[in-house]
């Protein structure tokens, strides 16, 4: 018996004046594993992560999170309801060191249940902090300013920021964008290590990568879903060959 989604999207569409970027997608995520979304350039994988991430409303359908309609719900909610997010472009207080980023993101969570017994509470957010810190691999730099950090440490930094919301759904923007192939590698590691305790759903240009960590493939081409299953269903699958015919497997 199939486990009921964490999230699933029900004839979901998106329009931008009168230009049609997502038609009747119909897709259910399923949990603790890995899912990516991948098709060609201009399939409307960013359109859909962005509605997927609260960041757009559709235009047509629905959103469930798991079995509650979220169509609409304003994206600062989404850390409140279990749903995290990691961007392209990092979103870190570049003078605060990594151990205080990921310190202010686990405030954030807490700050609504009452700050009761400050100094206790401030330390017990200390010891997770660092926790999440070695999680991500970046517990020997906790006291560096996160501007000071690499590329592929400062994306693991906003990873450590997006655990803090302690969510029950991970969702990555092209997580290795911009890496070199060793920092990419690591990524691939972490991403890894993710995924069990929580879903993860990213969105990915590296076919390579995407087909060597995921458990599940979301296809999606000129706006529409054409096909979804796992890394050997995708490879197999006619139609798929056919939109990536000639762009290469990178």
């Amino acid at each position: 018996m199939t486990a009921d989604p964490v999230i699933e999207t029900r004839g979901v569409g998106m329009r931008f004046q009168g230009f049609t970027a997502l038609k009747d997608v119909n897709v259910r995520i399923q949990p603790g594993i890995l899912t990516s979304i991948i098709g060609p350039n201009g399939a409307g994988k960013s359109t859909f992560f962005n509605i997927l991430s609260g960041a757009l409303r559709p235009s047509d359908g629905r959103v469930l999170f798991q079995g509650n309609d979220i169509t609409g719900t304003s994206p600062h909610q989404f850390a409140h309801i279990g749903i995290a997010k990691s961007f392209q472009i990092t979103n870190l207080f570049p003078n605060f060191t990594a151990l205080e980023n990921v310190r202010i993101g686990l405030q954030a969570h807490v700050s609504r249940y009452g700050l009761w017994r400050r100094r206790a509470l401030l330390q017990g957010l200390t010891e997770e902090a660092m926790a999440l810190l070695d999680t991500v691999g970046l517990a020997d730099c906790a006291q560096r300013p996160a501007r000071e950090l690499a590329h592929g440490q400062q994306r693991a930094l906003e990873i450590a920021v997006a655990l803090a919301a302690r969510p029950r759904l991970l969702l990555m923007d092209e997580p290795t964008a911009g890496m070199s192939p060793e920092e990419t590698r690591v990524m691939m590691d972490l991403i890894r290590k993710l995924v069990g305790e929580r879903t993860v759903v990213l969105v990915e240009h590296k076919m390579k990568m995407v087909m060597s960590i995921s458990e599940r493939l979301v296809v999606l081409h000129h706006g529409e879903l054409i096909a979804e299953g796992t890394p050997d269903d995708i490879r197999g699958n006619e139609m798929v060959r056919r939109v990536y015919l000639g762009q290469g497997q990178h």
